[in-house]
């Protein structure tokens, strides 16, 4: 149970990731947001990577080996960067829809489903 939460919030801790690190390229066109200052669009993200951190910093705790939880560190990395394509991938296909999925993309998340499969293997 404490791997399925271990990825459940790793799995929220990328969505805040995410609109963290992206949101503000799509928000620029709206008007209120254009008149910020780079300062401001910092303060703003950071405001969202706080809730990415709540929910981070607990999932790699629960999930963690020495914790009591069924991953290594190895594994929790690549557990992450899973979810985080993932979930980028989403956000893309959703919000950035000029940016068309290729077959290089699938190639690459392919692979990356191989290191998972690799670093899982005992």
């Amino acid at each position: 149970m404490k791997g399925f939460y271990s990825v459940a919030l790793l799995l929220c801790s990328n969505v805040f990731m995410t609109l963290a690190w992206y949101s503000h390229l799509k928000l620029q066109s709206a008007t209120w947001f254009s008149k910020l200052s780079l300062p401001l669009v910092i303060l703003f993200s950071w405001g969202i990577a706080l809730f990415e951190y709540c929910c981070q910093v607990p999932a790699n705790r629960i999930g963690y080996i020495d914790n009591g939880g069924p991953f290594n560190l190895w594994q929790l990395k690549v557990i992450q960067e899973a979810v985080s394509l993932t979930v980028f991938t989403i956000f893309m296909l959703i919000f950035f829809k000029d940016q068309p999925f290729r077959i290089n993309h699938l190639i690459g998340f392919a692979l990356l489903v191989a290191a998972v499969y690799f670093l899982f293997k005992k």
